[in-house]
């Protein structure tokens, strides 16, 4: 089962990561953009979903298209969450006991990949394999 540990763990190899504490948990940002989040209960996600967000960690990611998060729903519905909010759009979330660490790892990157300017891109692309950026 992953934990926020192994999402701190990825977005520490990610050149320009941040973590900050929000009122919703923690939270990643490059160069000041969101690009994964702990999902917390808020009024405005739909009532189903905040069942499952109040009971269970859940992590959402920044994602480049709605159709990769429609498919990644589609494909693993007991671990990837309908829509929450609109806000953040596109996204997805999901139930961290359900992922194994490599995807989590690749959601998290591919999420920072989306906000990171193209030079921050660049740095961790040529960086050598197996070492940070």
């Amino acid at each position: 089962m992953a934990i926020l540990d192994d999402v701190r763990r990825t977005a520490d190899r990610l050149p320009g990561s941040e973590e900050r504490a929000t009122t919703g948990g923690a939270a990643w940002f490059v160069r000041g953009k969101l690009y994964a989040w702990e999902c917390h209960p808020w009024p405005s996600i739909p009532e189903e979903v905040r069942a499952i967000v109040a009971s269970e960690l859940v992590v959402a990611v920044k994602i480049a298209d709605r159709v990769d998060a429609l498919a990644l729903r589609e494909m693993q519905p007991d671990v990837f969450l309908p829509a929450t909010t609109a806000w953040s759009e596109p996204k997805v979330a999901f139930r961290m006991g359900g992922i194994d660490a490599d995807h989590l790892a690749e959601l998290v990157t591919e999420a920072w990949r989306t906000q990171a300017p193209k030079y921050l891109r660049r740095e961790y692309d040529d960086a050598p394999a197996g070492q940070p950026a």
